[in-house]
């Protein structure tokens, strides 16, 4: 299966109604199995243009489709949001099955996949648990879990470690990582966080301030998995350079632009 986005983009009017193109141009492809993460300055239409490819929002030209489906189906996608938008009434259990649940999916079958996946994201005994009894990491699981328990050909994630400390945001990268070597899910990730982009990815995608365009397509020459060890430091810390300079006047005019 391939994800294709094809010359996107997309125009929105403001308070005044006039016209303001967030995206123009988009176009690139997320392989089977590939980790695609999204940068660029704070305005560039990120989100925007994930929640396109979520099918959340519509093109204003162009498309976004799958290639080499399996059968006559809808494609999968599951989404995890920078807010932790759980049911604050429904307990882990409950919020992970939510998705499955909504597709009619047996109960006993419910009960299998949901074991599986609390289990992944290392939730082990806090099935009955409520959102508000967890942490802030813990809350993130349970999203990441409900997302994964649907079974998507697609992920997406929309800056889901932002609002985490920087030790448990550290921990759960690394988790992030071990849950997508089991899984192998395609995935498309935003992140502000250049360090985070380079550790995660497969390929970087660099979109300038809006309208956000495709500066530049970084391929990630590192192994997948413990590309933060001291003899890949080096390598890694040009990366991040070669980003923070493609993007570093366009994040310095997004900033003074307010």
């Amino acid at each position: 299966m391939r994800v294709v986005i094809e010359n996107v983009a997309k125009t929105f009017k403001d308070a005044k109604g006039k016209e303001v193109t967030t995206l123009e141009g988009i176009q690139f492809s997320i392989e089977e199995e590939e980790f695609v993460v999204l940068v660029g300055p704070s305005g560039c239409g990120k989100s925007t243009l994930l929640n396109i490819v979520g099918g959340l929002l519509s093109p204003t030209e162009g498309r976004v489709f799958f290639e080499g489906m399996k059968g006559k189906r809808e494609p999968n996608v599951g989404i995890v949001f920078q807010e932790i938008a759980l049911f604050p009434w429904r307990t882990v259990y409950k919020n992970v099955v939510f998705g499955l649940e909504e597709k009619g999916i047996d109960t006993s079958e419910q009960q299998i996949i949901a074991k599986k996946y609390i289990e992944m994201v290392g939730l082990n005994g806090f099935e009955s648990a409520y959102p508000k009894q967890l942490s802030g990491g813990m809350r993130q699981r349970v999203g990441i879990a409900r997302a994964l328990a649907i079974q998507p050909d697609l992920l997406l994630m929309d800056e889901p470690f932002s609002a985490l400390d920087a030790q448990t945001r550290t921990i759960m990268q690394e988790e992030l990582l071990d849950i997508w070597n089991q899984t192998r899910l395609s995935t498309l990730y935003v992140t502000h966080n250049i360090h985070e982009a380079v550790y995660l990815a497969d390929r970087i995608i660099i979109l300038s301030r809006r309208p956000g365009r495709i500066v530049k397509i970084v391929n990630i020459d590192l192994p997948k998995i413990s590309r933060d060890r001291e003899q890949y430091r080096a390598r890694f810390d040009e990366y991040v350079d070669h980003i923070w300079q493609l993007i570093r006047h366009d994040a310095q005019e997004a900033i003074k632009e307010g």
